[in-house]
């Protein structure tokens, strides 16, 4: 092989146990840490336009339209970017990329420090958000590096605490934006501080972390995941769960300044607390999959969350702020135990698919590891996409009908479907016969995935 500079792992076998816990174990916790790290700056900085809006009074000249609209771009380019960022971890090595992802937080952040004032025009605030859509890119090389590492009998942990530590930055940056408003301070207060923070996160990927040779791109795998149906079945299921859980994240505190008549200090008090325990509660939903099934407890997840959004449109035709306030929380925790169990679904559907093809043991868990790698960015990006939809679905409700509530039934009908779709797909009992040894059952074999 030839020689590569920096810190390269030649040698990585997470499935033998006696390498994971002589060694494997303790390094691939240390890269799960800075990690999380990078990532949890990314989403800070891709959902900064969350708080910065609530920042920008009349003065600023922008109605509750443009404001949806500009964080609906901001989202969507978070969406986009997935996709190559995927890849990029194979091409430069996790530690490298990390790295490099965490330096270009710079461009966005200081690019909004300086024309965050107002009589900027609304292209310009459009074109410096689209330039925080970058920050959504951290996640997919941050799964998908964290996936490398780690047995199949730890990935729902490991992804839901990788996930999880990287959607806290969203609440953190919204807890920010309420101490300094709190303290008559200006947005550019807010941006000034996370500067350093990207150079520190930039800097402890560099000395701390390491990259896998064995990761590598395979562009036949990439193929092969956009062609399989369950790649396009769990991006539809994560636009369900995180496409809610982000746009919820951009959306909420404007929904309470135009619905409820929030100030920004009083829309700031709440609109952290429910991506906090979104973010909390994700890997609690990663070791739930990990115990029970990710299927199981995603299928549950989605009647909860329909309950919920019921719940939301009685408060939301009620003008009730408490009950309003109380079942966003409620479905925020519920996006956070979707995100864990959706995810933890992946590598252990094309688990089961290898073996249908008969492939046991490190044969098995290569072809797990190898489609499940190339469908996360795919799957990442195409969910994120949900985040996109429910801005725009907002800007249409209040547009249309003054509230929100016209948006909410719409996201009830899509929460139906994700229940119908999980039932159908992964936990409605097999046809008979679909197990026996005959060729044509080979070619095409009807699957159990209760225990994905």
């Amino acid at each position: 092989m030839t020689a590569r500079s920096g810190r390269w792992i030649q040698q990585w076998d997470p499935e033998d146990e006696t390498f994971w816990k002589r060694t494997g174990e303790r390094t691939a916790r240390r890269n799960l840490l800075f990690s999380v790290l990078s990532e949890h700056i990314g989403f800070s900085v891709w959902t900064m336009w969350s708080v910065l809006v609530l920042f920008m009074g009349p003065e600023y000249g922008l109605t509750p339209a443009d404001k949806f609209l500009l964080t609906s771009l901001v989202t969507l380019v978070g969406a986009v970017v997935r996709v190559p960022y995927t890849f990029a971890v194979a091409v430069f090595g996790g530690r490298n990329w990390t790295i490099v992802s965490a330096g270009l937080l710079l461009v966005p952040t200081v690019a909004a420090f300086t024309v965050m004032e107002p009589g900027t025009s609304f292209s310009t605030f459009l074109l410096v958000g689209l330039l925080a859509g970058i920050g959504g890119g951290n996640f997919a090389s941050s799964m998908t590096n964290i996936n490398a590492f780690f047995p199949l009998r730890k990935k729902g942990w490991a992804l839901g605490l990788n996930a999880g530590g990287g959607n806290i930055g969203v609440p953190v940056i919204q807890l920010a934006a309420l101490a300094i408003i709190g303290a008559s301070g200006g947005p550019r207060v807010l941006l000034g501080i996370y500067i350093p923070l990207i150079v520190v996160a930039a800097v402890l990927a560099a000395l701390y972390m390491d990259n896998l040779a064995s990761v590598k791109n395979d562009t036949g795998a990439a193929k092969d995941a956009a062609r399989d149906p369950h790649t396009w079945i769990m991006s539809f299921l994560y636009i369900g769960t995180f496409g809610s859980f982000i746009g919820y994240s951009f959306a909420f505190g404007q929904v309470l300044q135009n619905q409820f008549d929030r100030t920004p200090l009083e829309a700031a008090y709440v609109t952290f607390i429910g991506p906090l325990l979104g973010s909390l509660i994700r890997p609690v939903g990663g070791s739930l999959a990990d115990r029970y099934g990710g299927a199981r407890i995603t299928l549950w997840n989605f009647v909860a969350m329909g309950a919920a959004t019921v719940v939301l449109i009685v408060a939301s035709m009620q003008r009730s702020l408490a009950l309003f306030t109380g079942a966003f929380v409620v479905l925020f925790v519920l996006t956070g135990l979707g995100n864990g169990s959706t995810y933890k679904m992946i590598p252990g559907i094309f688990q089961a698919k290898a073996r249908a093809r008969g492939l046991t043991g490190e044969a098995a868990a290569a072809y797990g590891r190898r489609l499940s790698g190339a469908s996360m960015g795919l799957i990442g990006a195409v969910g994120a996409l949900g985040g996109v939809g429910i801005n725009l679905a907002f800007r249409q409700s209040f547009l249309s009908y003054g509230s929100g509530t016209g948006a909410f039934v719409a996201f009830l009908a899509c929460y139906a479907v994700c229940f119908a779709v999980t039932w159908a797909v992964y936990l409605r009992r097999p046809a008979a016969g679909a197990h026996a040894p005959n060729p044509a059952a080979e070619e095409k074999p009807q699957l159990s995935y209760a225990e994905v």
